[in-house]
């Protein structure tokens, strides 16, 4: 009886050591997780530093006129914001003027087309319309 006490035991502490490892093994596996996932957040924000500082670069080469890379380059990567908007403005003012005078030109073609269809009322009878029998 002795012995079957102490093999239960050996099984006990045994059990015992193997939970221990496991959760020895799991506290490890959760430590490397997070360092990988503070050195992962850390490159990302050294590569978001990067090109933000990349971009202010560019913002100023295009607000000084192009003055590091030239004007042809600096202008096909940013493009100039105050030409832009003026550019805009000026596409806005010329479509406006366009819509403008073809109203004018066509006004009395479509308000003769209008009283036209109007005016001139044929009666007949729909083709969906049956007749109840």
């Amino acid at each position: 009886m002795a012995s079957q006490s102490q093999g239960i035991q050996q099984l006990l502490q045994a059990e015992k050591r193997a939970a221990e490892k496991v959760a020895d093994a799991r506290k490890r596996k959760a430590r490397r997780l997070k360092q990988a996932k503070e050195e992962a957040q850390m490159e990302v924000d050294q590569y978001r530093r990067e090109r933000e500082q990349e971009f202010q670069s560019k913002q100023q080469a295009v607000s000084r006129g192009g003055v590091e890379m030239g004007p042809p380059v600096c202008m096909l990567a940013m493009g100039s914001q105050g030409n832009l908007s003026a550019e805009v403005e000026q596409a806005t003012r010329r479509q406006v003027q366009g819509m403008q005078s073809s109203q004018q030109r066509n006004r009395e073609r479509v308000l003769a087309q209008l009283l036209g269809m109007v005016c001139d009322v044929r009666p007949q009878v729909h083709p969906n319309y049956r007749i109840a029998a």
